[in-house]
């Protein structure tokens, strides 16, 4: 007899059951569904005929749950709910808003331009399955290369023909430096590098391209590079350091903001200094007749459209 139930009861009937229970009137419940009343009352028959009970009693305050109806009730708002669900992950699937999908980025584009991006697509598909690594360019293009990444915000190493790429839009880099709000120069104004000279420092090894920045900036103001340097790519051991130290590490503007500007707690500031340090752009990059998901297409889209907003504002 289960069976027979369990194969006859369609979405429906449990639809009416759920809508008389909440309403308590089936003429109430019929109008919910875009059902005439004969229509209802005919569909109510046929569900009893189905389970051999009444679902409802006629009191003089409407349509009261018989223990049976009580219990498919209980079973249909579960079922529904379960049924729209089906329906939303169907519907997310058909326009690639389900699956997985795995990107890199250099700090700066994760904390930038990744993360907002990620926010957009989490609202509109709450399972989509997203894998982000953050580390230096040379590592993220070659795991792009080996097909571990859809694609990448980065830079082409040198020695790597970019050929091989398609390389989309142009996303610039400011530094800045950081300290801890205790450091000796937290509070003073237009600095020069030759002021910052004799501090130690945390930032990345030779050849990263925000090292170079620095560097360069340096040299441009006919300032020695600092020999206190402590080469790391973890943010969290630069935090370490500025922390417990009077160290300056550079950091993408990026990256910057949300230390001194959106999170409390941190007690970091960036210092006044007179020249800007840029990087060269770094770029989305993805492999050239490589065929990315729907999902992937989807993330990499909002990306582009987050890098076109900012460039609108003249971010």
């Amino acid at each position: 007899m289960s069976d027979i139930i369990a194969n006859r009861l369609l979405p429906k009937h449990f639809n009416l059951i759920r809508a008389v229970v909440d309403l308590g009137q089936l003429s109430l419940a019929a109008n919910s569904l875009a059902l005439t009343q004969p229509a209802a009352s005919r569909m109510l028959s046929e569900i009893e005929h189905i389970v051999g009970s009444p679902l409802f009693s006629r009191t003089p305050k409407g349509m009261e749950p018989t223990a049976v109806g009580r219990a498919l009730a209980l079973r249909a708002q579960n079922l529904l709910m379960e049924i729209r669900e089906a329906a939303r992950e169907v519907e997310a699937i058909k326009r690639g808003l389900s699956g997985t999908v795995r990107i890199g980025a250099v700090t700066g584009g994760a904390v930038g331009y990744v993360v907002p991006a990620i926010d957009v697509l989490k609202a509109e598909a709450e399972t989509a399955d997203i894998h982000v690594d953050v580390a230096p360019s040379g590592p993220l293009i070659a795991d792009l290369m080996a097909g571990h990444l859809d694609f990448v915000l980065g830079r082409i190493p040198a020695g790597i023909d970019a050929r091989q790429f398609n390389i989309q839009a142009s996303l610039s880099e400011e530094v800045d430096l950081l300290v801890h709000q205790r450091h000796p120069l937290a509070n003073a104004e237009h600095l020069t590098f030759a002021d910052l000279v004799h501090f130690p420092w945390a930032m990345q090894a030779p050849g990263a391209p925000v090292r170079q920045a620095v560097e360069e900036a340096f040299l441009e103001q006919g300032a020695p590079i600092p020999v206190n340097i402590v080469n790391t790519t973890s943010l969290l051991v630069m935090i370490g350091m500025l922390a417990s130290s009077n160290a300056i590490a550079p950091m993408s503007r990026e990256v910057s903001d949300l230390l001194c500007r959106q999170t409390t707690g941190a007690g970091l500031c960036q210092l006044d200094i007179r020249a800007p340090i840029s990087v060269a752009p770094y770029h989305l990059i993805s492999m050239g007749g490589k065929r990315m998901s729907p999902i992937a297409l989807r993330l990499r889209d909002l990306l582009l459209a987050e890098f076109e907003n900012r460039k609108r504002l003249g971010n």
